[in-house]
C-alpha cells in the first residue's frame, strides 16, 4: 500500500490519487467507517460481503467493483476461510463530478459486477510501480493513471457493457443520418425509453446529445480537411437547415463554422496520396 500527499496545485488538475494499494489472502474486515474522498476497490479472486449506507450485508463475489463514496458509512470484508485477493485506488478532486454525471463512478450503484479485471490490474500496477520509483513527477503520474483507471472500470462492466456496446455501435454507425431519436428507436427495433436507457448508461447522456457530439465531430473534420460550403457540411453531418446547424455548432463548439475553418486553415492539412 503507498499514501500520497498532492499538493494544492496537483489538486488543480482536477483529479488527484491518494492511495494506492494491492492486497491478497485473509484480509481484515473493513469499518463501518465513512471517508471524506472515493475509493474503488477491486475484488478480483474470492468472496465476501459488503454494506453500504447502513443497510444489511449483501454477498459479493469476483470479479465486482466496490464504490466507497465520501460521507457514506461502509462496512465489508472477505470470505473468513477463503479471504479475496484485491486491489484498490483512492482519490479526490473536482473531476469525480463530471464522471459521476457521465455515469463512470456510480454511488447509487455501489456494487458493480465486472467481466474481468486485467485491464484494471494493469493500470493499478502501473501506479504502484510510479510510487516505488517517487520522484517529481509521481503525483502526476498517478492522478492521469486514475483517469484511465476510470475508463477501464466502465469497459469492465459486466452486462451493461455488453449489452450496451451493441446499441451504441448501431447508433453511432448511423448518426449522421438526418431522422428522430424516435427513428432510431425504431431502426435499432428497441423501444425509445431503452435507447435513452442504453445511452444513459453507456454515457452518462442523453441520445440527442450523444449524436450532437457524433455530428459535431464529423462536421469540424469536413470544415478543417475539404472546401464543402458549410451548407453541404450541414447535409453531411444530418441538417438539411444550414442555419440551425450554425446555431449548434457555436453554441457546443464556442465559435461559427466559418471562424472554426478559417482557424484551422493556419494548420498543414495532410496529404492524400
Amino acid at each position: 500500500m503507498r499514501y500520497f500527499s498532492p499538493t494544492a496545485n496537483h489538486r488543480r488538475l482536477g483529479l488527484v490519487c491518494l492511495g494506492v494499494g494491492v492486497q491478497q489472502g485473509l484480509l481484515p474486515v473493513v469499518g463501518p467507517r465513512a471517508l471524506d474522498h472515493h475509493v474503488a476497490v477491486v475484488v478480483t479472486r474470492g468472496r465476501g460481503w459488503f454494506s453500504h449506507g447502513g443497510r444489511p450485508p449483501q454477498p459479493v463475489a469476483a470479479p465486482v467493483l466496490l464504490w466507497l463514496v465520501p460521507g457514506v458509512e461502509h462496512h465489508y470484508g472477505p470470505d473468513p476461510d477463503t479471504g479475496w485477493d484485491e486491489c484498490f485506488v483512492d482519490f479526490a478532486g473536482r473531476s469525480v463530478e463530471a464522471y459521476t454525471d457521465l455515469g463512470y463512478v456510480t454511488p447509487d450503484r455501489p456494487v458493480v459486477p465486472l467481466s474481468g479485471t486485467e485491464g484494471v490490474r494493469h493500470l493499478v500496477d502501473g501506479i504502484v510501480r510510479a510510487a516505488r520509483r517517487g520522484g517529481p513527477l509521481l503525483e502526476v503520474e498517478a492522478a492521469a493513471a486514475v483517469h484511465g483507471l476510470l475508463v477501464a472500470l466502465r469497459h469492465a462492466r459486466a452486462g451493461v457493457s455488453r449489452n450496451g456496446d451493441a446499441v451504441m455501435d448501431a447508433l453511432a454507425r448511423d448518426a449522421l443520418l438526418p431522422i428522430s431519436v424516435a427513428e432510431h428507436a425504431a431502426r435499432l427495433g428497441i423501444p425509445l425509453p431503452e435507447l435513452r436507457g442504453a445511452v444513459r448508461r453507456s454515457t452518462g447522456e442523453g441520445v440527442k446529445e450523444y449524436l450532437l457530439g457524433i455530428r459535431l465531430s464529423r462536421a469540424k473534420e469536413l470544415l478543417a480537411r475539404t472546401d464543402l460550403p458549410v451548407a453541404g457540411v450541414a447535409r453531411r453531418v444530418g441538417y438539411e437547415d444550414p442555419a440551425y446547424f450554425s446555431r449548434l455548432f457555436s453554441r457546443r463548439v464556442g465559435m461559427a463554422p466559418v471562424r472554426f475553418r478559417r482557424q484551422q486553415s493556419t494548420l498543414p492539412r495532410p496529404q492524400g496520396r
